[in-house]
């Protein structure tokens, strides 16, 4: 078999999708957003790449906290469309059930089956795009999509993203335990 160069513009891979959450000029806003993920442990920092045009980002830098929405499949029309229109011409505000956890100034969507509450930790440069990094405060969820006290992945049927494909998705069966499957080699 022999390996073919592919376009290095896209990702070989699917990416969690999640609602970026602020408020700007008084309203909550959202944002879809699919380059992510957990930085650190310890503080517990979640960065994602955000566009420096994007309106949720002005709620980011002025209240320095922001929410993660992670939306189920149900939700892939009003995601797709927080991701296609901007908070600088649509009013998004009334597109969900919006609450506001114990940080009291991020908003979070209600019909996700996962949200949580950051404080700005901060914001790295990245030529066209800023590294949001967000310190976890706050994750939310219900009873309803947990087994066992755990999050229970099936329940949950969060939405994934592939790129160059442009698809969403959601995820399959459990092939394996990790951290010891391993250990049968």
């Amino acid at each position: 078999m022999t390996k073919i160069e592919i376009d290095s513009g896209g990702s070989p891979f699917p990416k969690p999708i999640a609602l970026l959450g602020s408020v700007v000029k008084g309203k909550p806003n959202f944002f879809t957003v699919a380059w992510f993920n957990r930085m650190s442990r310890t503080p517990n920092i979640w960065g994602a790449a955000v566009g420096k045009t994007k309106h949720t980002l002005h709620g980011i830098k002025k209240n320095k906290v922001f929410s993660f929405n992670f939306p189920g499949a149900d939700l892939v029309v009003k995601t797709d469309y927080c991701g296609i229109r901007s908070g600088k011409d649509v009013d998004k505000s009334e597109l969900f059930d919006v609450f506001y956890g114990k940080l009291g100034k991020a908003p979070m969507i209600q019909e996700c089956p996962v949200t949580v509450e950051c404080t700005l930790h901060k914001l790295i440069d990245m030529s066209t795009h800023y590294l949001v990094l967000g310190e976890v405060k706050h994750i939310y969820s219900e009873e309803r999509f947990m087994t066992d006290g755990v999050l229970d992945q099936k329940k949950l049927n969060l939405l994934l993203f592939t790129n160059p494909a442009r698809q969403y998705w959601t995820l399959g069966d459990v092939v394996a335990n990790a951290y010891s499957i391993g250990k049968t080699l």
